[in-house]
């Protein structure tokens, strides 16, 4: 299988005063505000940070889902939380928390298949930094 996904990015003006949008094919986002404050403060908007963290969630929860299929576990519940650390100009770690639902599933397979997803996740294979995983099964 393959695909390509696009989206764009607008800036107008400086670093600090200029503001920008972000909108992708979807248009999921469509015209997102971009701005110092919402990437460095608390403006209302997105930021690149956030963007990876969303990324890498949806695409390590996916890879743990078809993983489980496979291995024959119909997951009820799987939430994973991506925190992006940015720090002196570079992202030094994502930590992926994981909660899940699994039933009929040991604590040692679903860590085990939860790292297997850490490890082929199309999106972590990308990142060039740190990734920790705490998975809790419920």
């Amino acid at each position: 299988m393959k695909f390509t996904r696009r989206a764009n990015a607008n800036w107008k003006g400086t670093g600090m005063e200029g503001k920008g949008t972000i909108s992708t094919q979807s248009t999921t986002l469509d015209n997102a505000q971009l701005s110092f404050k919402t990437r460095f403060e608390q403006g209302v908007g997105t930021n690149p940070e956030e963007l990876i963290a969303a990324a890498h969630s949806g695409c390590f929860t996916m890879q743990l889902s078809f993983l489980l299929s496979e291995a024959g576990f119909v997951p009820e519940d799987l939430d994973t939380t991506a925190k992006v650390t940015f720090e002196d100009g570079t992202i030094t770690l994502i930590a992926l928390e994981l909660t899940g639902k699994v039933p009929g599933i040991s604590e040692e397979d679903f860590q085990q298949t939860a790292q297997k997803a850490k490890e082929i996740c199309p999106i972590s294979k990308l990142l060039n930094t740190e990734i920790t995983l705490s998975v809790t099964l419920n």
